[in-house]
């Protein structure tokens, strides 16, 4: 009425009363209306009943400005006490968009009072209840009159404003007195609270806040919508739990964990307690096979939880079974989530087959679980089944790869006479396990000994039984008596051959070293095929690496290996090793060897003490590759052990070898061995004299492993050969004699020519 056009009438229809909207709607001004009969606005037939029995009307009219334009308007003319004779009138009129609006506008105020769905409350600017409508009362069971004045911390003590993550933040209270301070409007507040008509279920609002004043700018209050966004907030977190599943469930293949992480997701967001059951041979990495019924599943309980009790403190895992009219037995044989009431059971399935058992239970003040919450109960079970499967498979193939690593490895280390030896395996933490890292000690003709390391790409079955088929190849290639650089050559040639039209070969790109010490000279013989060269520690505590040319790695063919020798003096540590003890992703691999070093010089009482104090010093807590560590604490024989003779170009002094090795043999106390020892050196000095020619060597070694050892030396480079005679041949069987009567025989070859050799063995020497 303030905005409308206001006129004031008399008995007689004239105009008594002239508003300044009145001017601005007609456009007269008031002494050009006053007094004139308002039919000049609104035409003759303009009506007005008297009496005292007249009641307010209403109508839209044509109405003349002075400057000769029609308007419609609506008018509504009320009856006006007066003393004068007849009533007096007041009549209010107004375009006829503008009553639309004005009547929408009512409709709107009357609508949020009474009928509008959305939670509106004013608050004063002490931020205490002024008002609120229909809807805060219908919610919250409030009247007006009850709580106007009050604070909504004294109204709802328990209630608390939200974050994200459902973590109480800021009172409400300073929400409503920030607005009211900046007039900066805040929306979409989180509010969690029971309320006095549904004290047993919390419910979350979302609110937003505006602040209210005059055309004059006093701050009259804070407005506040609100709207119970429960349901959504609900379905919202579920949607949150299960993307958190993902980067949860499934960070390690072990079994138990993965089961656990499940139980502790769920808790106590989606329910108050969790049992998680998986079948035993589920456990051992086996197949669950596909049953039904409780009957045939021999369950363990191997994760519980529930909020605020001490379930997850039990031993675990342990049987469990149920009756078969149970809810989980239902479960099991219906093979489908089964709900009653408050508890929840949903298999466990993978691959067609079930693998276990989950059971969420609700306190009885929480709501029933639903549909949609046995959809996402399926869906987080579902993935954890996944993840399960794949740790059991994971667990069947580690312990298959151990298993094979276990078989391939050398089940002892030989111990030369004088090379002490210690060596440590460490697989790769976590899930990847078992690696194809290997070593060996590989005792050879004349006192010597091979040392080899070796790295197989990858990890898992398969590259152990790379390194089985390699490692036998090695000292297939070691009993030739082979030079460091021709075995590797030839190893490059075998895995290169093997790959071919294999392009998953994981013998491709191996790494190798191999060396040969020499125990009566002191001399070592080193060649590498792409692996890191060896570390030697001197008796005085140096430590220093070995510049051993850098070959290519085996598999990748055509390319020249070479051989390194070098002193090794008495006493000296030689050590061998694999990238995995020096090498992480976040340490530059100068690191290690520096630290690899420092810990092999440190003075230690054992071997072995040093070894396990290189291992705990250098192996990285980033690795993501096993390691290996071979030591060798070298020293020489002694004089008392090895014995020999040069030969001169001249038949007669067969007889004479013969005579100084049954004197050693006596000295040596051997006598057990000088039949054959005699016969031995007669027919290989002969057959050196007679087809090698000179320089021709004798020499005889006590090997603890091996038994006496004859050598024969001599300048030619003709391999010897076994071959058949005929019963009327006079020669031609004394080879044959040789390879007969001794234990091991075989030819290796030098700068100078070649060397034949045979081990005689004995029960071990008695007195040297």
């Amino acid at each position: 009425m303030a905005a409308a056009a206001t006129l004031v009438l008399d008995a007689e229809r004239r105009i008594i009363g002239w508003s300044p909207a009145a001017e601005e709607l007609f456009g007269y001004r008031s002494d050009e209306a006053l007094g004139r009969d308002v039919g000049v606005l609104l035409g003759d037939g303009m009506r007005l009943v008297g009496g005292e029995e007249s009641q307010q009307t209403h109508g839209v009219r044509c109405a003349s400005r002075r400057d000769g334009e029609v308007v419609r308007v609506g008018v509504t003319l009320t009856p006006m006490a007066s003393s004068a004779q007849g009533p007096a009138w007041l009549l209010a009129a107004a375009k006829t968009p503008q009553l639309s609006q004005w009547a929408t506008g009512q409709a709107l105020l009357t609508g949020l009072t009474a009928q509008s769905p959305v939670m509106i409350a004013v608050y004063d600017p002490q931020a205490r209840v002024a008002w609120f409508n229909a809807a805060v009362e219908k919610h919250f069971g409030w009247t007006v009159d009850e709580i106007s004045g009050r604070y909504i911390r004294d109204l709802l003590p328990q209630g608390e404003v939200i974050d994200e993550d459902g973590q109480p933040v800021s009172p409400l209270e300073k929400i409503i007195e920030q607005v009211l301070r900046t007039g900066t409007p805040v929306a979409d507040v989180s509010y969690r609270s029971s309320t006095r008509i549904d004290p047993h279920h919390e419910h979350i609002w979302s609110c937003s806040y505006f602040r209210m004043q005059d055309p004059d700018g006093k701050i009259l209050g804070v407005c506040e919508t609100t709207v119970d966004v429960t349901d959504r907030y609900v379905m919202r977190r579920r949607l949150a739990m299960l993307s958190r599943a993902g980067g949860t469930i499934g960070q390690s293949l072990d079994i138990l964990r993965t089961a656990s992480d499940l139980a502790d997701l769920v808790i106590p967001e989606f329910a108050h307690a969790v049992t998680v059951d998986l079948a035993a041979p589920v456990l051992a990495g086996g197949e669950p096979g596909k049953r039904s019924g409780t009957a045939a599943f021999d369950l363990r309980r191997v994760a519980e939880r529930a909020h605020g009790d001490g379930r997850a403190g039990t031993t675990l895992p342990r049987r469990v079974e149920y009756p078969p009219d149970s809810l989980q037995a239902r479960c099991l044989s219906q093979g489908r989530p089964v709900a009653r009431d408050h508890v929840l059971a949903v298999p466990m399935r993978a691959r067609g087959a079930v693998l276990g058992l989950v059971m969420f239970e609700r306190s009885p003040s929480e709501d029933p679980f639903g549909n949609d919450e046995l959809e996402v109960a399926d869906e987080l079970v579902s993935r954890t089944a996944v993840c399960v499967d794949n740790g059991r498979r994971y667990a069947r193939e580690h312990d298959a790869a151990l298993t094979l690593q276990r078989a391939l490895f050398p089940l002892s280390i030989a111990q030369p006479p004088a090379v002490a030896i210690a060596h440590r395996y460490l697989p790769a933490p976590g899930q990847i396990g078992v690696g194809g890292d290997w070593y060996d000690v590989i005792p050879l003709s004349g006192a010597r000994v091979g040392l080899v390391v070796g790295d197989v790409v990858g990890h898992g079955i398969h590259a152990a039984a790379t390194m089985g088929r390699i490692r036998t190849t090695v000292a297939a290639l070691a009993a030739l008596d082979l030079s460091p650089d021709e075995l590797l050559a030839r190893l490059d040639d075998l895995v290169v051959a093997q790959s071919l039209g294999d392009e998953k070969d994981q013998a491709v790109a191996t790494t190798c070293l191999y060396a040969v010490y020499d125990q009566i000279s002191g001399r070592c013989a080193v060649a590498r095929a792409g692996h890191l060269p060896p570390i030697v520690v001197t008796p005085d505590g140096r430590a220093d690496i070995v510049d051993v040319p850098a070959g290519p790695p085996l598999g990748l063919g055509g390319l020249p290996f070479e051989c390194f020798e070098f002193d090794l003096a008495e006493g000296s540590l030689l050590a061998l090793f694999t990238d995995g003890l020096v090498e992480a992703y976040d340490q530059d691999i100068d690191v290690g060897l520096r630290g690899l070093r420092d810990a092999l010089s440190a003075s230690a009482r054992t071997l072995e003490e040093t070894c396990d104090r290189a291992v705990s010093a250098v192996v990285p807590g980033s690795s993501r590759d096993d390691a290996a560590l071979l030591l060798a604490h070298v020293h020489r024989l002694s004089d008392s052990r090895v014995a020999g003779w040069d030969v001169l170009d001249d038949p007669a002094n067969v007889a004479r070898c013969r005579a100084l090795a049954m004197e050693k043999v006596a000295a040596w106390d051997l006598e057990e061995t000088a039949f054959v020892v005699e016969l031995v050196v007669s027919e290989l000095v002969t057959n050196a004299l007679r087809y090698g020619g000179a320089p021709v060597r004798l020499r005889l070694i006590v090997d603890q492993a091996l038994g006496l050892i004859c050598e024969v030396s001599d300048g030619s480079h003709t391999s010897p050969h076994l071959r058949r005679v005929g019963y009327e041949e006079e020669g031609g069987r004394g080879l044959f004699l040789v390879a007969q009567l001794t234990e091991r025989w075989g030819t290796r070859y030098g700068p100078s020519g070649k060397t034949i050799w045979c081990a005689v063995p004995f029960d071990g020497p008695k007195s040297l």
